[in-house]
């Protein structure tokens, strides 16, 4: 039988949703990454993106878990706003409304924990984001606990941004509001103190979840969890994120294949 991280690759690529062997179920967080990392390589490793989920209460109720995860975003599932999104109904999708931040500098591995100052220091831009989360797994993204989360590339189907600001402390982001509309109606709304009470807080949990890995590299941007809650959707919705000024992001989804 092909690994299970050839059977999430390929599901992501079809459409289809597996049942994993109980004996190739992770036993550990370690051992979800490790999963991760070997669908991103069949999936191809060119990314300028990263996710973080599971950053609000609701996520966290939702994937049955207290912390954040992290995955690549590899640059096949990468969109920019007034795309058309090709996604699969059979992968349970929801969207969230999300800031994305942008680093300009380095975050390298290293020993000590990076402060926030020091975090806030290498960003140099924000942008509105959605992202299109879902489960290549058969019982779906409620069932499938935080390992299989993880391993099954923390959830994500697809990440939109729209254009970076630049000036991004000039806003009060953990205050700041944010609207979710699907098909012309609001269906989803929130600030973003519901993204770890920060988003710069979330950027802080990633610097430090990968200064023992390979880093952060400058350019790179990081969406860092929905700020609206999770709004089921299907193929052939049209969805915005209104962030006031600084910006709105837009997408459609269409059923691929």
């Amino acid at each position: 039988m092909p690994s299970l991280a050839s059977r999430l690759a390929s599901a992501r690529l079809t459409g289809a949703a597996i049942h994993p062997e109980a004996s190739e179920l992770p036993a550990t967080l370690d051992d979800a990454y490790a999963i991760q990392r070997a669908v991103a390589a069949l999936l191809g490793r060119d990314s300028d993106a990263w996710k973080v989920g599971s950053t609000s209460a609701e996520a966290q109720r939702k994937l049955g878990t207290t912390e954040p995860g992290a995955a690549r975003v590899s640059a096949r599932f990468r969109f920019q706003s007034g795309d058309t999104v090709p996604v699969y109904a059979a992968h349970d999708l929801w969207v969230e409304a999300e800031f994305a931040l942008r680093l300009g500098a380095d975050l390298p591995p290293r020993e000590a924990a990076y402060t926030k100052e020091e975090v806030a220091d290498a960003i140099d831009g924000i942008a509105p984001a959605l992202e299109i989360v879902g489960s290549r797994l058969a019982g779906g993204l409620s069932g499938a606990g935080r390992l299989m989360v993880t391993a099954d590339g923390s959830a994500n189907v697809a990440l939109v941004t729209g254009d970076v600001v630049a000036d991004w402390r000039g806003f009060d982001l953990p205050g700041h509001a944010v609207r979710l509309i699907r098909n012309g109606t609001q269906e989803g709304s929130g600030a973003g103190a519901n993204a770890l009470g920060d988003p710069v807080n979330v950027m802080l949990w990633i610097a430090n979840h990968q200064r023992s890995r390979d880093g952060l590299k400058a350019g790179e941007m990081v969406s860092t969890g929905t700020c609206t809650g999770l709004i089921r959707v299907a193929p052939g919705d049209a969805l915005a994120g209104d962030f006031g000024d600084i910006g709105t992001v837009t997408a459609r989804l269409e059923q691929a294949g």
